[in-house]
């Protein structure tokens, strides 16, 4: 029976949304910051931030603007905590690790080269005709057109094939369950 394998999807890096929203928020707290020294220190409030200041401390809390604004903001903070919660990269499997000595390597297979490696295996069959595979993160979906032989002979012989094909070859650290559907080619 093998070992339980801990790898995990890579996380991607995200850097550019992170660069982006520090970037506003810097500027935003910085200009802020700025204004509220500036008034601190006995100059006169600029234009912008006496409007601010007055349509802040007039408009009621329930009044559209206001409650459009904080929904924007809630959106968008929840849509960063889901990005900084999620690992991302989901068109790539990670692979078996293995030890080099040094440590862990790990290795991941994009999703669509999974997939080309499990068609191409699929049309070596006899009696395969046509063969779409479909990969996901938990299940992987075959089917194939049947030109000659018996259609559930060129099931169970796709069925081995595949399964083979995804321990042997791919060396997934989670096989995804096997799903074969086949059917009588019309061609």
């Amino acid at each position: 029976m093998p070992s339980k394998d801990r790898s995990r999807r890579p996380w991607s890096a995200r850097r550019i949304p992170a660069v982006l929203t520090a970037a506003l928020v810097l500027l935003a707290a910085g200009a802020l910051l700025f204004e509220a020294i500036w008034i601190r220190t006995g100059h006169r409030a600029t234009a912008w931030w006496t409007t601010l200041t007055a349509e802040i401390a007039t408009r009621p809390v329930n009044n559209l603007w206001m409650l459009t604004g904080a929904a924007v903001a809630a959106a968008l903070g929840l849509w960063l905590i889901i990005l900084a919660l999620t690992p991302g990269l989901r068109h790539q499997l990670p692979l078996r690790m293995s030890t080099d000595g040094h440590g862990r390597t790990r290795a991941v297979l994009e999703r669509k080269g999974a997939a080309l490696l499990l068609r191409d295996a699929a049309m070596r069959v006899p009696g395969v005709s046509t063969a779409r595979v479909r990969v996901r993160r938990r299940r992987v979906t075959a089917r194939a057109g049947v030109g000659f032989r018996d259609t559930a002979d060129v099931k169970d012989d796709l069925t081995d094939t595949l399964r083979r094909e995804e321990r042997d070859q791919l060396a997934l650290a989670r096989p995804p369950r096997l799903r074969v559907r086949v059917r009588r080619s019309t061609k």
